[in-house]
């Protein structure tokens, strides 16, 4: 069975938005041409309450990208982005939605931040993805979305330790940091992640 995950494919991600992606939105046409080539399309959704800890906006006197403290582990702050039911948060307009077949939504928790389709940056909650995708008999994984070098390198390396094989599809993956997403390429390459 042939399996793409599309990562946080969302306005707040793509150019105009408050976490906005060089390009982000050069991907949405890729993304439409190969769906139909999948027996199984997933999509993921960034889903943040208002108030959460990452927003540099909550935390006085710092500033977007700075990075805190919290709770013991070092958290980068974020502009406000993806917030439940906002239209930053909706997938881009232009993307072809009628082939996904279930949404999984992370970030959910005002606490604790969440780049991985799979589990929460502290591995304390599961989103159920992998679950699901061992019920369906998934072998391998295709992957793609935004951004490359955070939330999708983040969930390649949980499903690498899931025990999937995973592809990345390049073209409909665009980094926020674009020299670091080629370095993360040549560690995900050696732990045996197929680029396509």
């Amino acid at each position: 069975m042939k399996i793409l995950l599309i990562v946080d494919a969302q306005l707040d991600f793509m150019p105009g938005g408050g976490l906005a992606v060089e390009h982000g939105d050069q991907i949405v046409s890729h993304i439409n041409l190969i769906q139909p080539q999948y027996d199984l399309v997933l999509a993921t959704q960034d889903w943040h309450p208002e108030h959460h800890m990452s927003f540099a906006s909550n935390h006085e006197g710092l500033k977007p990208f700075e990075n805190k403290e919290i709770d013991g582990y070092d958290q980068t702050l974020w502009p406000e982005h993806c917030v439940q039911s906002t239209k930053g948060a909706e997938f881009h307009p232009n993307m072809r939605t009628n082939c996904i077949e279930a949404i999984f939504r992370k970030g959910t928790d005002s606490k604790i931040d969440s780049y991985s389709a799979f589990y929460d940056n502290h591995h304390k909650k599961s989103t159920g993805l992998s679950g699901y995708l061992k019920e369906k008999g998934c072998e391998t994984l295709d992957v793609c979305g935004l951004a490359g070098d955070i939330c999708v390198y983040f969930t390649i390396k949980d499903a690498l330790k899931e025990g999937f094989k995973v592809r990345l599809i390049e073209q409909a993956t665009k980094a926020l940091d674009q020299d670091k997403f080629k370095q993360q390429q040549e560690e995900l390459k050696a732990e045996g992640v197929e680029i396509i």
